[in-house]
């Protein structure tokens, strides 16, 4: 930037500089510090600031690109933990089932209401719980739900209700031994970290965004596997697509 365009207001008791930097960024639009004067030493540390602060937004593109590396990374090292032996209950039980119904909640519900909304292009009948046109649960269908602790208390809740009409319930957790992983019929471990997983060691992203985000890629994985048995072609399923968006 132009340091002239700096605009220095001093205080009545000059001891107090306010400098003001035109477009710069919200978080660093105001600089206050306390000084007699504007001395060289002073100017050169804003200075230096600004230079440090311009590089770091020179560098920003690189990082960015090596966050999104290891982003994959990880769900490729993810993708060779799993035990993808229940995989094929799964898909049998999705094909038997009168209707499918999804349940998950927070960023895992966005991932599963993708899954949802790929299984109408393959037009089963398929619902995600706690929509105002989901209907009864019922025995024949089918609950998968997803929650990777294993104890969200709402779908808990699903999960009893399905159970108790005779529906089939298939989970996904990263934990085997929490409450929705023992009480569903089939269990599949996605071993990412929980939200609460601070230290690292399974994942360096937030919370659990490992999990959220292999919601998605698995159902995915879920949906090529069903369109590969049901044979129908491409052209077929864009006709189910929403055309009112």
């Amino acid at each position: 930037m132009d340091y002239s365009e700096i605009n220095v207001i001093n205080c009545l008791f000059n001891d107090l500089t306010v400098i003001l930097f035109p477009d710069s960024p919200p978080n660093l639009a105001n600089c206050i510090t306390v000084a007699a004067d504007m001395d060289d030493t002073f100017v050169a540390e804003i200075k230096f600031k600004m230079e440090s602060t311009n590089q770091r937004h020179e560098d920003t593109p690189d990082a960015i690109e090596m966050n999104l590396m290891k982003v994959l990374q990880e769900h490729t090292i993810l993708a060779g933990k799993i035990d993808y032996r229940n995989f094929g209950e799964l898909v049998k039980h999705i094909k038997q089932a009168s209707a499918i119904f999804l349940i998950a909640s927070g960023r895992s519900g966005f991932s599963m209401r993708s899954v949802a909304m790929r299984m109408m292009h393959l037009g089963l009948r398929v619902y995600f719980v706690g929509e105002t046109t989901t209907p009864a649960i019922k025995q024949g269908d089918l609950l998968w739900a997803a929650s990777g602790s294993g104890t969200t208390s709402t779908i808990l809740k699903a999960a009893e209700k399905a159970k108790l009409v005779g529906a089939q319930v298939i989970a996904m957790t990263t934990n085997t031994t929490s409450t929705l992983a023992v009480m569903a019929d089939i269990h599949i471990l996605i071993p990412a970290a929980e939200k609460e997983d601070h230290n690292g060691a399974k994942s360096k992203q937030y919370a659990g965004s490992l999990f959220e985000q292999a919601l998605l890629l698995i159902g995915d994985a879920v949906f090529m596997e069903l369109w590969k048995l049901d044979g129908t072609p491409a052209e077929q399923l864009w006709k189910r697509h929403a055309n009112m968006e």
